[in-house]
């Protein structure tokens, strides 16, 4: 296995590339599609004052979406922990961390002046700066990566049970300070961590469901339905059972994308899960210019089918802002330039640097 077949590997190149391990990017794109359904959903739901039929499945989806996307997120961790300091913080520091500043940017540049009517153009630019202490909009993912990847590196010394009993405590005490760093690290580091800790298992895991896919089947149906009732109920918010949530939906989408590779179906959610990152930068301009369209309009009136739409949209919209960048000689959105790289890259050009 290795580095780049996780979201969190961002050297990436030719030869890397084609050692990507399938599953793991059938994984990353359905929780990167997940993640776009949520924003999408939730948006269009606020604007119009309605819920619609996609409401129900970012529910379903709600107790396992970030907690898979953070588990994988660890898992090639124990290959490269050991690294030089330098060399670490630049892959897994000074990446994510171009890449926010870059997109915060964008992002507040097409909302500054809605900023600025609400207050002033001087709370507008207090509010970017306040943005690099407070996460701003989607991106608070990649800015709470840098910091899992750097407690952990810290803290790998001390006996690796007493971190995750910890991590798993920080979930269950759901801590509310406000500071979405704080909040998020204590309700996700568990998960991230894991990924770390317990990648062996999760590869067998893979292993055992490519091997016997009947029982596979089974066992996500059986999680499904629980899954299903414990949401409806009420109860999938439950201190401990949220825990126990994350991670039997973290199991099942593992498993489901060992099964889509095991058959080669769904090429898509591969190539979604191969440029996830791409993805999440980038989904919410074009997310919101249809979701805007289309509600004013009133072209469409059903709220389920307004959200489907803003979905896919936000999905091949940002998949095409990247295709454009890429011709437009625009790479610096989504591959960090030479001049932002504090240690020596491997031989061979990045393909996907954000990556």
């Amino acid at each position: 296995m290795t580095p780049s077949g996780t979201i969190a590997a961002s050297e990436g190149t030719r030869g890397l590339a084609a050692a990507r391990v399938d599953w793991v990017d059938y994984a990353k794109g359905i929780c990167i599609i997940m993640v776009v359904m949520m924003h999408s959903v939730l948006g269009v739901e606020l604007a119009a004052g309605e819920t619609g039929f996609m409401h129900v499945l970012v529910a379903f989806a709600k107790p396992f979406r970030m907690p898979d996307f953070f588990l994988i997120s660890g898992l090639f961790l124990p290959l490269v922990i050991d690294r030089d300091w330098r060399t670490y913080l630049d892959r897994k520091v000074v990446h994510f961390a171009y890449f926010y500043v870059v997109w915060v940017t964008i992002q507040f540049a097409f909302k500054a002046p809605a900023f600025a009517a609400e207050t002033s153009w001087r709370g507008a630019g207090l509010l970017y700066l306040e943005s690099f202490i407070e996460p701003f909009g989607t991106l608070w993912f990649i800015y709470l990566l840098p910091i899992f990847f750097v407690v952990t590196k810290l803290t790998r010394r001390i006996p690796a049970p007493a971190i995750w009993i910890v991590a798993a405590a920080l979930e269950t005490a759901r801590i509310a300070t406000g500071w979405t760093a704080i909040d998020e690290f204590c309700a996700r580091f568990v998960y991230f961590y894991s990924g770390y800790l317990f990648a062996p298992y999760v590869f067998a895991l893979s292993d055992r469901a490519r091997n016997h896919p009947a029982l596979a089947l089974a066992a996500l149906a059986s999680w499904a339905l629980i899954n299903t009732g414990l949401v409806a109920f009420g109860a999938s918010e439950w201190k401990i059972l949220s825990l126990a949530l994350g991670f039997a939906g973290a199991c099942a989408i593992i498993t489901i994308g060992t099964l889509l590779a095991r058959m080669h179906w769904c090429n898509f959610l591969r190539f979604c899960g191969e440029h996830s990152i791409v993805i999440y930068l980038a989904f919410f301009l074009p997310m919101a210019a249809t979701r805007t369209l289309l509600l004013r309009s009133g072209i469409i009136a059903d709220i389920g089918t307004v959200s489907l739409i803003v979905t896919i949209v936000g999905v091949l919209g940002s998949l095409a802002i990247w295709r454009g960048a890429l011709r437009l000689r625009a790479d610096f959105l989504f591959e960090r330039p030479d001049a932002f790289w504090i240690a020596p890259k491997k031989a061979g050009p990045i393909l996907q640097a954000a990556e």
